[in-house]
Formats: C-alpha cells, structure tokens, sequence
C-alpha cells in the first residue's frame, strides 16, 4: 500500500540544481522532498571516470560549502565527494533510486506517483538533467552491443579498432584517452572542423594528434550503416567501410520532456515555457531549475549559472 505524504515543495532531481533548492527550502522551513530516480548528482556520477570539469571548483559550489580541489578545476571523483558531503551536512531529505511516474492534480495540490510511494505537494520544482538521454543516430546498427553513447574508461579498448562520432569536448576526451591506452582510433565529424569549445587545455593536443596521423580523423563525413565489424561512412558523397571493433556516438545529450508535457507545460522549439524572472512555467505551482530550461540548448546553463535559479523559485513559492 503506498503511503501519501503532503510536502510544501517536492524537487524532482538530485543533480547540483536540485540539491541548491533543497537547501533553499530547508532554509525556510519547508517542509520538501528531493526525489531522484538514480543516486545524488546522478548524472556526474555516470561522467567518465577521468573527467575534469570546464569549471573551477569555486564556480561550482552550493550551499556556501567550500569547495577544495587539487587542481584549478576540480575532477569527477571530487565533485562526487563533494556534493555528498554538501548533502549530509544539511541533512537534505531526498529519495534516490525512485523514478517519477506521473504528476496528477493542480496548485495547490499536485499529486506524485513514483514506483515506491504516492506523494502530494503544494508546488513541484523540477530540475532533471539532460545526461539519460541520448541524442541517437537513427541508423542501421545502432542497436549492436558495441556502439556505446557512454564512455566509462579506456583500458577494455587497448588495441582495437575504435570509431569516436562527434567533434565537441565528449568526443575528443574519448579520443584521446582511448589513444593513450594503444587504441586504433579515427574520429568521425559531421562538421569541417572540431567546435570552437574544445576546452583550450585540450586544443592543442587533439590538433596534433591528429597532425601527426595518431589519431585517424574524417571531416565532413556521417555514419550511414554501423557492421558488427566495420562501418559504412560517407564523405562527401564517397562511400566507404573501415575496420571497427568499437562506436562511441558522442552526439550529445537532450532532456526528457515526458512530465512536462504530461502537465500541460508548453514546449516550443524544443524548450519548455517559464517565467524568467519566477521559473514558474505556464503551469501554476510547477517550476523549472537547472538545464531543463534550456530544453535542447543543453549549453545554455550549467551548475555555475543556474545556482541561482532556486533564489528566484522560492522569492515566488513563499510571496
């Protein structure tokens, strides 16, 4: 039997957003829930393993905890300790490892259902990520177990024949570190050129990589048919297989708009609708916090520009 609890403020997504409205609402004496369907900063934690952020460790922190790094910029690992620590010193209520279902009801009573429990709250801030969801390439042999969206760690591709499709940051991090392990790497770009955005610590090394033939790279080239030993390509109109053993699609990310739309909250252009002042969307008492809003411009916010996205939430939840 699921139990309902009433809750002034119920936050759906445990990331370094939600987690700032947590501490928000704690702030106030609310009396809220934060409610993530994997573990805190759930996102981060599935990052690669040797990841360092673009950020530096101060830019990146919540709660006036301080953040101590190594280095200038602070590494997954880091982030990972350091969020958890944030978590337990203000003893946030949260929920992981709870998916939400759907949302029923309206201001000032929403009702939640997740596959462990129904909860009912006055207002629902929602700040999930965009990291689940990833963009696909809507080929033939995309579904093979080797074509991966995710990249962990490089050791279990020493040596084979690895395929890299992308050409920002995600894209060149694989790269190069599959290289290092003794990789046969080629990167696959769709554009002329790598982004303008590769991190300028990383420039210089992935341009000569690819200089000196280390790294074998096509431009102006798609992914038309992935083979469970080679891939079909296109450059230009020239078709042509290589050798494959491994396919890291690194083409991004997008959010999940399932909820949002379950309560009538427009999406135009592949963004959701919100107050910019409020973060209150076109559907009273529900709010948006973090990347979502930027909908499928996942570049356009990160953890050091929407910190305050929660100042402006409860400026309106509590007026």
């Amino acid at each position: 039997m699921k139990k309902e609890i009433l809750f002034d403020v119920i936050i759906i997504g445990a990331g370094p957003i939600g987690l700032t409205c947590g501490i928000k609402a704690k702030e106030l004496k609310l009396n809220y829930l934060i409610i993530d369907k994997g573990c805190i900063v759930n996102s981060i934690f599935n990052f690669p393993t040797n990841m360092t952020f673009f950020s530096t460790s101060e830019k990146i922190e919540i709660g006036n905890v301080p953040f101590v790094a190594h280095d200038v910029k602070p590494t997954r690992r880091e982030a990972l300790d350091y969020y958890s620590r944030v978590a337990g010193a203000y003893k946030l209520n949260i929920k992981t490892d709870e998916k939400v279902i759907g949302i029923k009801g309206n201001f000032p009573e929403f009702t939640i259902d997740t596959n462990k429990s129904i909860y009912k709250t006055k207002n629902i801030i929602i700040a999930t990520g965009f990291y689940d969801n990833p963009n696909l390439l809507n080929i033939p042999g995309e579904n093979l177990e080797k074509v991966k969206h995710y990249f962990d760690e490089p050791h279990p591709y020493a040596y084979k024949n690895v395929a890299v499709i992308g050409g920002g940051n995600s894209a060149v991090d694989v790269a190069l570190e599959c290289y290092r392990k003794n990789a046969k790497v080629t990167l696959i770009v769709r554009e002329p050129e790598l982004k303008k955005s590769i991190k300028y610590w990383v420039r210089p090394d992935i341009d000569n990589r690819i200089s000196e033939g280390s790294i074998k790279s096509f431009f102006n080239t798609s992914v038309e048919e992935i083979f469970p030993d080679s891939l079909l390509l296109n450059q230009k109109g020239k078709k042509f297989k290589i050798k494959n053993d491994y396919v890291f699609a690194m083409t991004g990310y997008h959010p999940d708009f399932d909820l949002l739309r379950q309560k009538g909250v427009k999406i135009t252009q592949n963004k959701p609708k919100f107050n910019k002042k409020t973060h209150e969307s076109n559907v009273k008492g529900i709010y948006l916090a973090g990347v979502i809003c930027g909908g499928y411009r996942t570049d356009k916010w990160f953890i050091e520009n929407s910190r305050d996205h929660s100042i402006a939430i409860f400026n309106h939840i509590v007026t």
